[in-house]
């Protein structure tokens, strides 16, 4: 299964980065790089989440109700204009859900690793977080997810990608670290070592921490 950032570079990632980075008046690189270091992060959030039996069928109710996937069915439209509110404040509820009191720390890790202001990071996430329920939502129609098992299979693989284990680790840890900023630290030089390749999870972890 392609991973999540395998996705970014699609056309469909390319089209979601451009009309967030022209909702939100950011760069647009600087953007892909925020979501680029988000994305896995939310994910592994919810893959926490379907841990509890309530936390898997919340996201399973979710995926087979309003977030469906038909938000991605007319992304010219939804950017167009400016995303409607409704669409924001659904964003600011799913980041609240899935990040609880982790939600500000999340974003002012990303801030620093990606030089755009906190505020600016939070509405970036705030357009991105339906979106990646819609792809999550696709793909568990066209996967026929319905249990817990499934769905919590189904987030394993977009996040897997060609990830090892260590950076597996490094997204539990962000969503740990309690905001000083030296577990983040100590988990970059861990898991980086002398890698720092561009390509999948590993250009996540050179994003956030500065490497080339």
């Amino acid at each position: 299964m392609a991973g999540i950032l395998d996705l970014l570079n699609s056309d469909l990632g390319k089209t979601i980065i451009n009309g967030v980075a022209g909702q939100t008046g950011q760069d647009e690189n600087k953007t892909e790089n925020v979501l680029t270091m988000a994305l896995p992060v939310l994910m592994q959030a919810m893959k926490r989440n379907t841990k509890t039996p309530q936390g898997a069928e919340g996201l399973l109710s979710a995926l087979n109700g309003k977030h469906d996937g038909s938000i991605l069915d007319n992304l010219g439209g939804l950017f167009d204009g400016g995303v409607d509110s409704n669409v924001t404040d659904d964003g600011g509820k799913i980041l609240g859900h899935i990040l609880g009191g982790k939600q500000q720390h999340v974003e002012n890790a990303l801030s620093q690793k990606s030089g755009i202001d906190a505020a600016s990071v939070a509405q970036i996430l705030k357009v991105a977080a339906p979106l990646l329920m819609g792809i999550l939502g696709k793909k568990s129609r066209q996967q026929n997810v319905n249990t817990s098992s499934g769905i919590e299979e189904l987030l394993g693989g977009l996040l897997s990608g060609n990830s090892p284990q260590q950076e597996q680790s490094f997204l539990e840890s962000i969503l740990d670290a309690d905001g000083d900023g030296s577990v983040i630290d100590d988990v970059a030089g861990m898991v980086l070592g002398g890698n720092k390749k561009k390509s999948g999870l590993g250009g996540l972890l050179g994003g956030l921490f500065g490497g080339k």
